[in-house]
């Protein structure tokens, strides 16, 4: 067996999608191995749009395994619809996709006390999709989880459901409508139900390709804290959220914009609050495929980049949405954070540090053509081959794959793959 990963490196958004279609052809399983329906995955396949919230975007290749892994939270109710949506456009869920009876439910108490945090939390909320992701994680670690396994049994749910409403001070009161809902999904879902692990480990002879959500300065420890998600974004997550040994994975792509943008609260260097930034917003159709929200947008962020390639081992580069730099007359890459007066090229620990810092920037020349119609390297503006060369300089990591559009075949690769 061999293992791949697609990670996103930087807050999310990474079109992390794109890429894991790109190389779901060569793998017979994929993975997704945290988060919740609060990501939003968009591909574009043929003229027709497909947007993933928590089936894994290997979903479009007919002869593919897909699988949630425990470390995922799933919005039971969520995901039928998504099941349905899908196979309505043709897409064939039967025998090949499954997930692991550990995940953890997101309930609408959950979406209910996700909503009241963030009122109450005032100037420093998150700026959550508000999908109840953050509350079900924080009930798995104190033990009150419910978990997919315990809705096929009535009256174990019953005094799980008991014990969770305890823990938030609430009485359990819409037992009869919430466990008869919970009990119909459950049976809905029950021919997908498969132990992740098993379904891995029996798969000597196969590729297996892990699907990252969100990105690693969202994760909940070495991200943007409390500016974060509520998962394990970087590559430990791999390992942890699938049931898998961390030698098991030989190559662990890191997937970044060619340009950064950001959804929600939080600090941000390299952000551009100008005509400059709603330019890029517009050419990158930059809103958010879950909630729509416009996102922000600043300039490539090394600093942040190598920090994110350090902690999680990346060995190859997918670069994505190089299109929507064309017509800029420069292009700036932050490379170093000012703070305080010093000069720094390590990613701060503290949220105010980070929000301290001034981005010191090197200048690029920009390139005026239209490339989303190019598949190969040499036929890039030597702009833009500079502007790449200058970040594996910077970053110290072959970039193998330029994505230049959003259709699959809008890709350029400069490894083995094709």
């Amino acid at each position: 067996m061999s293992a791949t990963a697609v990670l996103g490196c930087a807050w999310g958004d990474e079109a992390k999608a794109k890429i894991v279609d790109v190389l779901a052809r060569e793998h017979d399983m994929v993975i997704r191995f945290q988060g919740g329906n609060n990501a939003g995955h968009t591909i574009w396949l043929k003229g027709q749009k497909y947007v993933f919230h928590l089936v894994p975007a290997g979903i479009l290749y007919p002869d593919k395994i897909c699988a949630l892994a425990s470390g995922v939270v799933v919005d039971p109710f969520f995901l039928i619809e998504e099941i349905a949506n899908l196979e309505s456009m043709g897409i064939r869920f039967s025998n090949r996709f499954f997930i692991d009876p550990r995940v953890n439910l997101v309930l609408p108490l959950h979406r209910e006390l996700d909503a009241k945090s963030e009122a109450v939390t005032g100037r420093e909320a998150v700026g959550t999709t508000r999908k109840g992701i953050g509350p079900c994680y924080s009930d798995l670690v104190a033990r009150v989880g419910i978990r997919l396994e315990d809705a096929f049994h009535e009256n174990y749910l019953l005094r799980r459901l008991n014990d969770l409403y305890s823990h938030h001070n609430l009485e359990f009161t819409g037992q009869n409508e919430l466990v008869r809902d919970l009990l119909a999904v459950a049976k809905k879902l029950k021919p997908f139900v498969k132990q992740v692990p098993y379904l891995i480990h029996s798969s000597s002879q196969k590729k297996i390709l892990f699907e990252g959500a969100q990105g690693s300065l969202l994760d909940i420890y070495y991200g943007t804290y409390p500016f974060v998600t509520s998962s394990h974004t970087s590559a430990g997550g791999i390992f942890t959220g699938s049931g898998i040994s961390p030698f098991l994975v030989d190559h662990i792509w890191g997937v970044f914009k060619s340009y950064y943008t950001r959804v929600g609260n939080g600090p941000f260097p390299t952000e551009l609050r100008d005509r400059v930034g709603d330019r890029i917003r517009e050419r990158g159709r930059e809103y958010g495929s879950t909630t729509g929200r416009p996102r922000r947008c600043g300039w490539f962020d090394a600093v942040a980049a190598r920090y994110t390639c350090m902690i999680n081992g990346i060995n190859e580069i997918a670069l994505t949405l190089l299109d929507v730099l064309s017509g800029f007359p420069r292009i700036m890459i932050c490379t170093k954070y000012k703070i305080n007066g010093k000069l720094t090229e390590e990613f701060p620990s503290h949220v105010n540090d980070l929000q301290a810092a001034e981005a010191i920037y090197e200048e690029l020349a920009g390139w005026q053509e239209e490339i989303s119609g190019i598949t190969d390297y040499q036929d890039l503006p030597g702009a833009a081959r500079n502007y790449i060369n200058f970040l594996e300089e910077t970053l110290q990591i072959k970039i193998g794959i330029i994505s230049v559009g959003p259709d699959r075949v809008q890709t350029i690769f400069r490894t083995g793959f094709k």
